[in-house]
């Protein structure tokens, strides 16, 4: 069994765990493997181990992985800072984007999504720790940015994705993971119908789903550190 294969497994049973825990199905958390800065060969071990969702923060390797390992089996996602210049090789080869948090940049995608394509399905960052140097949408605006997006064609609005402050501390882990879960049933109860919760990475999983987390975006853990 390659590292890669051993990591994936006790993800994993991690995840398993975790929703143990929680008393959750483990079929409703769904496993993001972040393979960005990572080669091709390396997702090629993980597509042996039988992943099949694959999470990239960079446009141009991502679409350079994308066409070398191409396959109707795998499905994409962009997790990254998305500018407006590259939001057409996004529509165009992503499945998932987690990381909008403005309309216009939304209707760039939904303007550019190819014809022929299923609707591109969009999460809105949440910007849940207050933190200037990350993007997101602060929480009391994420309603109506949901509104505005939920009208756009050739999107799916699905769900909210945070990237927290980084903490050991499990309480503080959780309340922070709690202001995304309690966000979606706000904006749930105003009309919509979110079904997605993109929270929790290689150091904080066991937190994000005991609130919630339906995707966990995990790289280090599988691939180990970033080169």
């Amino acid at each position: 069994m390659t590292s890669i294969a051993a990591n994936l497994q006790a993800v994993r049973a991690r995840i398993f765990a975790a929703c143990a825990n929680a008393g959750r199905a483990p079929e409703s958390v769904q496993l993001l493997a972040v393979s960005k800065t990572w080669p091709a060969s390396y997702v090629s071990q993980a597509i042996a181990a039988q992943q099949r969702q694959f999470g990239e923060n960079y446009v141009q390797e991502a679409v350079e992985k994308i066409a070398e390992l191409r396959s109707d089996q795998l499905e994409w996602h962009f997790i990254g800072p998305l500018q407006n210049n590259k939001t057409k090789l996004v529509a165009g080869n992503f499945s998932w984007v987690h990381s909008v948090d403005n309309l216009k940049t939304a209707q760039r995608l939904a303007n550019q999504r190819p014809p022929g394509l299923s609707a591109l399905k969009i999460c809105i960052q949440v910007n849940v720790s207050n933190e200037s140097s990350k993007g997101g949408v602060n929480p009391q605006y994420a309603l109506q940015l949901a509104r505005d997006l939920s009208n756009l064609p050739n999107l799916s609005l699905r769900g909210l994705m945070a990237i927290p402050a980084a903490t050991s501390d499990l309480v503080i882990q959780r309340q922070q993971f709690a202001i995304l879960r309690e966000l979606k049933a706000e904006i749930n109860r105003d009309g919509l119908n979110l079904d997605t919760l993109s929270m929790g990475m290689s150091h904080d999983l066991e937190a994000a789903i005991s609130e919630g987390s339906t995707i966990v975006r995990i790289g280090t853990a599988i691939f180990g550190e970033r080169q």
